[in-house]
């Protein structure tokens, strides 16, 4: 293993010597990364030279002095995540300083970056996941335990909205010990989720068709006394599944049933939870099927939904676009101009 360069050689010529004793204590006494003491090392620049601009020491720094720095940054393009990441380097750098009795208080504490749009999360249309949920490989093509195994991952990841460590932790049985199981009478999947909440989704009939077989095929690799052998899903060793296997084994399955976007399990929950709501309308039972503490979580869905209704009506409605010809030609060919005379 390379040795880390001491923070000397990391910090500029011209760096204050608190700067430089700060990096050498991340270094040394933290041991963080050479990659992270380097981004330290730019963060501290940026400070460096904005307190040389407005003429005051590290140590005179002011909450006014770094509102105005974060609106610069801004203002010069700087995106809101970025000035997140600066500011969270200045915060440690002050809080080290107050530690060592240098600053009466830490003056980034108060100090936001620019709020930073969440992305909204990627799910497939409805097409899109039914074509991937009822993909079949030929039986000449593949495995049919492999085939068994992964289709009725799919048909629970997308038909019950699970996590994949929900569906990693599903036991064949229902026991004390379980993290989870699935009662294929009842149609329900009892999963253990996030903060060991447990909650039970409704199983629909294409997966527990999908299991039925999963199960039949399970015996056939099952080995008495494997580490992790409980597991509803198991590799060919007859030991549980990983998250990454099955992120590997549903992307390669993606591709397969000849979906253009690679599929990763999150976004067949993404789907489950968009696609539901979308046809019930309802934040609330969305809410307790995908087990989120707190209804701001789910409301991600309703912009979404939103998103796909927006689209719809772009592409529908006569007037939805500015320009007029535009809008025409992006109307279907069956809906009239209700510009045009009768």
């Amino acid at each position: 293993m390379k040795p880390l360069s001491p923070a000397q050689d990391i910090a500029p010529e011209d760096a204050d010597p608190l700067v430089t004793r700060y990096l050498e204590y991340v270094r040394v006494e933290k041991r963080l990364a050479q990659r992270t003491v380097e981004l330290y090392t730019a963060d501290l620049e940026k400070l460096q030279a904005n307190a040389r601009k407005a003429g005051v020491a590290l140590t005179d720094v002011k909450h006014t002095h770094l509102r105005r720095w974060v609106a610069q940054m801004h203002s010069g393009g700087r995106s809101g995540r970025g000035i997140a990441l600066i500011l969270s380097g200045w915060r440690g750098f002050y809080t080290w300083l107050g530690r060592e009795g240098l600053v009466p208080g830490n003056p980034v504490q108060d100090v936001r970056s620019p709020k930073v749009a969440k992305p909204l999360p990627k799910a497939l249309s409805v097409d899109e996941a039914v074509q991937l949920a009822s993909f079949e490989l030929e039986p000449t093509d593949g495995d049919p335990f492999l085939e068994a195994r992964d289709q009725c991952i799919t048909e629970l990841l997308y038909g019950c909205g699970l996590r994949i460590s929900e569906l990693v932790g599903l036991d064949a049985q229902a026991s004390a010990k379980a993290r989870g199981w699935i009662d294929m009478e009842g149609g329900d999947a009892h999963v253990l989720g996030k903060g060991e909440k447990r909650r039970s989704v409704p199983v629909g009939k294409a997966a527990l068709q999908s299991l039925h077989k999963w199960i039949e095929a399970r015996s056939l690799w099952a080995r008495p006394g494997a580490e992790g052998g409980e597991a509803l899903f198991i590799n060919q060793r007859g030991s549980r599944l990983t998250p990454q296997h099955i992120r590997v084994r549903l992307k390669q399955r993606s591709q397969q049933a000849g979906l253009a976007t690679p599929v990763h399990p999150h976004m067949l929950r993404h789907s489950f939870a968009s696609h539901v709501l979308q046809s019930s309308g309802d934040l609330r039972a969305v809410q307790e099927l995908l087990g989120h503490a707190s209804i701001t979580t789910t409301q991600a869905y309703t912009r979404l939904d939103f998103q796909h209704l927006a689209k719809i009506y772009d592409a529908a409605h006569p007037r939805a676009m500015s320009d007029g010809a535009g809008a025409k030609a992006k109307a279907p060919p069956e809906l009239p101009d209700p510009r045009s005379p009768k």
